[in-house]
């Protein structure tokens, strides 16, 4: 497997890295790590099941290789950061409800951009399809937010 073949994923990590510490306005550094460490362990909790036992997807190829490392530990984390980042906190509900839906879609269309033959792709599906990742897409957000709320909880208590 050489360059070439995780291309997409490179340009990825690059961009999203990129827009999110370009972006934060909202986020500590404190926050960042926590938020970073967070998305790593529950994702790979999250992957070793659906990934690894399962074979319900997989980065790459279905065995374990270190070009999903990035994808493990560079890629997602700094989504998270900009969904925080812009997250409406001070809202309406009805607000936090289309924000979780828009960010729902753009997770989803991401998914499928993914999905694309090498350079670009470097995520393929065994069992698992958009429906699955649009149910749990939701709830993984909504875990994420209440993780946030609880680190700013700690640091307010310190």
């Amino acid at each position: 497997m050489g360059m070439v073949y995780i291309f997409g994923l490179i340009i990825a990590v690059i961009l999203f890295n990129f827009i999110a510490f370009l972006t934060n306005k909202r986020l500590s550094k404190n926050q960042i790590v926590h938020i970073w460490v967070y998305t790593i362990a529950f994702q790979t909790l999250f992957d070793s099941f659906i990934d690894l036992k399962y074979h319900g997807y997989w980065y790459f190829t279905e065995e374990h290789d270190w070009a999903s490392l990035p994808a493990l530990t560079m890629l997602i984390p700094p989504v998270n950061i900009m969904f925080l980042n812009w997250y409406p906190f001070n809202s309406p509900i009805i607000k936090h409800i289309f924000y979780f839906i828009c960010w729902t879609l753009v997770l989803l269309m991401y998914e499928l951009l993914t999905l694309l033959p090498k350079p670009w792709g470097y995520f393929h599906w065994g069992w698992w399809h958009l429906g699955y990742a649009a149910m749990t897409d939701p709830i993984l957000l909504i875990t994420l937010v209440l993780y946030y709320k609880w680190i700013c909880r700690i640091e307010k208590i310190n």
